[in-house]
């Protein structure tokens, strides 16, 4: 709510709440219980949503990656380009559960936590700046 009602009052560019919501639903992707929620809502067999996926690769690019809290939504981004893991998703209401558990004994037992520092104004203005638009093309309705 909070970049939208700065959008709203004139307070953002538009690159940024562009960049900003694009971040968050890159995010997004991490949570297998969402990704439950496309397959159920049928985004999944969309082909303007399937362009936008492949659209959002820009975001494995380090000058936009370094932004990501939960980096491991570039592996979903990835598995989503598969028409094969888009219909077991769809089909197996299962897959879900079988994903969250394998995402919970990988933090459990992962040996180190490497922290990342949290990205400057200054770093996300330049990653507006040089624009998501000139990493890759905008989506085609």
């Amino acid at each position: 709510q909070g970049v939208f009602m700065e959008v709203a009052n004139g307070e953002e560019s538009p690159e940024r709440v562009r960049f900003l919501v694009e971040l968050e639903f890159v995010q997004c992707l991490a949570s297998p219980h969402y990704l439950d929620w496309l397959a159920n809502q049928g985004y999944l067999r969309d082909p303007k949503f399937i362009r936008y996926l492949d659209y959002l690769q820009y975001w494995k690019q380090p000058q936009y990656s370094k932004f990501l809290v939960y980096p491991h939504c570039l592996r979903f981004l990835d598995l989503l380009q598969h028409e094969e893991v888009r219909t077991v998703l769809t089909n197996d209401r299962s897959i879900c559960l079988k994903i969250t558990d394998q995402q919970f004994y990988h933090w459990l037992y992962r040996r180190r936590h490497i922290v990342e520092p949290e990205a400057t104004e200054a770093e996300i203005a330049e990653a507006v700046g040089g624009g998501a638009a000139e990493a890759a093309p905008a989506e085609k309705a």
